[in-house]
């Protein structure tokens, strides 16, 4: 298959397909004698999995290394252990944002308005003290607040 059947097929844009290709996702196609790149019709699975993988929340460096233990066979440390850890991961972001928007429901309920007149007042529901200062090492988990 050529470049633009694979990307089309796959859902993607030529140049994706090729910035994959450089960051090892795809493996270097066969050329064609005329120099265009020759992709076998699995190309087109790889790549569905790969903007799957993107959703669900794994960065391009995650997925790379689930393809490649995947393409070795690596039994332990593969989709299991790394779908446990983003799980976990997005887990703490929801807890994170279930905060920032119960403190934004409030801010709103109280009718802020002014940032810095909300500040300086003790009904302001906004955490300002402790959004603005960084967590130390000995604080647990180390999350910074996105406020």
């Amino acid at each position: 298959m050529r470049s633009g059947q694979v990307a089309s097929a796959a859902g993607v844009n030529v140049e994706t397909l090729r910035y994959y290709e450089r960051r090892g996702l795809l493996e270097e196609p066969a050329r064609s004698l005329g120099g265009h790149r020759l992709y076998p019709p699995e190309t087109v699975t790889v790549l569905k999995v790969v903007k799957a993988a993107q959703r669900l929340g794994f960065t391009l460096d995650e997925t790379a290394e689930l393809l490649e233990l995947g393409r070795h066979h690596h039994g332990t440390g593969g989709l299991q252990s790394r779908a446990s850890a983003k799980l976990a991961e997005i887990d703490s972001r929801i807890t994170d944002l279930t905060v920032i928007r119960e403190t934004l429901l409030a801010a709103v309920d109280a009718g802020c308005d002014d940032l810095i007149a909300c500040a300086g007042s003790d009904c302001c529901p906004i955490p300002f003290a402790t959004i603005t200062t960084r967590p130390t090492d000995t604080d647990q988990p180390q999350r910074r607040s996105t406020l």
